[in-house]
């Protein structure tokens, strides 16, 4: 019954195509239009609140949610914690989606980026150039690539695909899997193979050889993989994984 009466409202926010934001009949109005009592119509809407479909705003009504990735993304977060403490290699099967989407995306992207993405790939790798540098200066210890310069690079590679779901999805894994590795684990890396690995990306993509690109997106992937499979300290099973 409850999970008929969240399926309902859907197919309302579809007939109507309502977009996010938009305001969603009243709880009366759905009770009239469903048939269905006040309980359950407060059931079904915060059940699809939890999933981002809706929006309630307390005192103002309901509304299309955002529709977000943000529920994948605790998923993710707390499924892959919950496997690493039960000795699952869980980090590294989030990691293994995020490889599989990207190796199989690189070759379309071979000479087919836009030059004003380049440019901007470009002033990226020079950022992670230089906080390796600045930090490495300082204390050879510290020194790394930010993970938002990580971050900004991936998501600008494979922007002129033009698919907002696909950067979503993406998204969604990155955000994931570096919120869980900062929580769980602390792996040394040398940035200067970081800020290569990303250099070389780039090169290959820009020279549109589809088969280098794809061999330099695999060992970008396989230096992370080694790093997480080597022995490193862990935090309490106490700490929270939501940062």
């Amino acid at each position: 019954m409850a999970r008929d009466i969240q399926e309902r409202i859907k197919k309302l926010i579809i007939d109507q195509r309502l977009p996010s934001g938009a305001s969603l009949p009243t709880e009366p109005e759905l009770m009239e239009r469903l048939g269905v009592s006040r309980n359950s119509v407060r059931e079904a809407l915060k059940a699809l609140q939890a999933m981002g479909i809706v929006e309630i705003r307390h005192g103002f009504g309901t509304y299309v949610g955002p529709m977000s990735m943000a529920p994948m993304i605790e998923g993710l977060a707390f499924r892959t914690v919950a496997g690493h403490y039960r000795g699952e290699d869980s980090l590294l099967q989030l990691l293994e989606l995020r490889e599989a989407v990207e190796t199989g995306l690189i070759a379309r992207l071979a000479g087919a980026i836009p030059a004003a993405d380049l440019a901007e790939l470009d002033a990226l790798v020079d950022q992670m150039e230089a906080e390796a540098t600045a930090q490495g200066t300082r204390n050879s210890r510290d020194a790394t690539v930010h993970a938002e310069t990580d971050r900004a690079f991936h998501a600008t590679l494979y922007r002129c695909l033009r698919n907002p779901l696909l950067g979503e999805v993406l998204e969604a894994f990155w955000d994931a899997f570096h919120r869980v590795r900062t929580d769980l684990v602390d792996v040394p890396h040398d940035p200067k193979v970081t800020c290569r690995q990303h250099r070389d990306i780039l090169d290959a993509v820009r020279s549109g050889d589809a088969v280098r690109a794809e061999r330099a997106i695999r060992e970008h992937f396989g230096n992370i993989r080694t790093r997480l499979s080597s022995p490193a300290p862990e935090v309490s099973p106490n700490r929270s994984y939501d940062r």
